[in-house]
């Protein structure tokens, strides 16, 4: 399901890079991301990575949801919703102030629920070329 994501961003990662994430989600470092996924009679739905790291504005780590994807069948039936509660109630259960996460403008299903359960911030996002 995370190569159909990436597919959806018209992107791929080294089979290298898909083996280290894959490490990370079951290890045990607690600075490593976690995920959770939905799934229906045991069929995937849609997963969300997310980590928490420390904020140089905060005492508390912030939560960072670095992706949400949803099988195209899953759209709009409440599975991206719940996968964004999920992390929510984990950054509650773990003290987190904020949950934050970005999102391609292009992105226009995606940003109708975002649009209801968050708020857009001003931010502009930059990364080095």
């Amino acid at each position: 399901m995370w190569r159909d994501y990436l597919a959806f961003y018209e992107t791929t990662v080294s089979d290298e890079v898909y083996a280290t994430t894959f490490a990370r989600l079951l290890g045990d470092d607690p600075h490593d991301f976690s995920c959770f996924v939905a799934d229906r009679d045991g069929q995937l739905l849609g997963l969300t990575h997310y980590l928490f790291h420390r904020h140089a504005w905060k005492i508390e780590d912030v939560c960072y949801l670095q992706d949400l994807f949803t099988r195209p069948q899953a759209r709009g039936t409440g599975v991206g919703r719940a996968l964004i509660q999920a992390v929510y109630d984990e950054a509650d259960r773990q003290l987190a102030p904020s949950v934050y996460w970005l999102t391609q403008e292009f992105n226009h299903t995606a940003r109708k629920l975002y649009d209801r359960i968050g708020k857009q911030t001003p931010f502009i996002r930059y990364q080095r070329s």
